[in-house]
């Protein structure tokens, strides 16, 4: 059960990453519309969220 909780946690920290370094392309590709610049900060947020959370995931487990 810790190994799939580590796994876990890793995953969502991967996905908290790939959201911090692509979120401009990504906002660019799946959201046309015209503030892009907040919607970049939102996503670059989320990821940054998912970065702590799935280390306190990992940390704790």
């Amino acid at each position: 059960m810790e190994v799939w909780l580590d796994l876990l946690g890793v995953l969502i920290c991967a996905l908290g990453i790939i959201c911090v370094y692509d979120a401009r392309p990504i906002v660019k590709k799946y959201f046309n519309f015209g503030e892009e610049n907040e919607a970049t900060l939102g996503l670059k947020l989320l990821g940054f969220i998912f970065i702590v959370i799935g280390g306190l995931i990992v940390y704790f487990n």
